[in-house]
């Protein structure tokens, strides 16, 4: 997923949420198809988008070989083409690092609408309610995610953009429950910490079906929505566990 304006020059300026494969695996495609384009990009995530490499490798590890090759080869990108820069150009986009999700994660601000990457996480539509869940993929510090999310609720937008997916309009509602769920998800991977390791994720989603309002509308997802999420919920909770176990070691 990525976000996109045409510049005063005509020229596309693509901005990058975070240089996971999902948001920027295609962008080097993306420039072989428009070449005058330029990419905003958060200064760590240049180099993996650069040299793509390690990129792929970490896409393989994370999402497993056979998810990681349906998205295709990663194409580089031409060092000449991305950059990045907090008041972008003329188009009154405003970039900001907002490390939480990934250490190289961006959100963009025009006007009142926050185009928020994963920094509140990953959201699903359901009738009447409201389902999100953190992305907190390892490895995930807590201090750092909620700053990144606050960082975003004092700029008071009115609307927000999920990646993971969609338009919503109260973005100071969305942001707020982001927040909880970071606390209360790391409150849950320590209340299941002591369970067998076998059992410790289904034991965590079982926890947050009672304690989590919000994520236990997974419930009423059609079927292979909520399989998939099902399966990403492993690497946010995998995410916290390690946050969670990091906390409980001695010194």
């Amino acid at each position: 997923m990525r976000y996109g304006v045409t510049g005063c020059s005509g020229s596309t300026i693509s901005f990058l949420p975070i240089s996971h494969i999902d948001h920027a695996g295609g962008t080097g495609a993306l420039l072989r198809e428009f070449s005058e384009a330029r990419v905003i990009c958060h200064p760590d995530g240049i180099r993996h988008l650069v040299s793509p490499q390690k990129l792929w490798e970490g896409s393989r590890k994370v999402l497993g070989e056979k998810l990681a090759e349906a998205y295709g080869e990663i194409l580089a990108v031409p060092q000449e083409q991305i950059f990045f820069e907090e008041a972008i150009g003329t188009t009154g986009v405003r970039a900001f690092l907002t490390p939480g999700h990934a250490q190289h994660h961006c959100c963009y601000l025009l006007d009142d609408l926050l185009f928020a990457g994963e920094v509140a996480g990953v959201r699903c539509v359901v009738p009447d309610a409201i389902m999100i869940r953190p992305a907190t993929p390892p490895r995930f510090i807590l201090e750092i995610a909620l700053d990144s999310v606050e960082r975003m609720m004092a700029l008071q937008p009115r609307r927000m953009v999920f990646a993971h997916y969609g338009l919503v309009d109260r973005a100071d509602e969305h942001l707020a429950i982001a927040r909880n769920q970071l606390l209360l998800w790391v409150e849950g991977a320590a209340a299941v910490a002591t369970v067998p390791e076998s059992e410790r994720e289904e034991a965590m989603f079982a926890w947050l079906l009672a304690h989590d309002r919000h994520y236990a509308n997974i419930t009423s997802l059609p079927d292979d929505i909520r399989a998939r999420e099902r399966y990403f919920f492993g690497n946010s909770y995998r995410g916290m566990a390690e946050y969670v176990a990091e906390r409980a070691r001695p010194g």
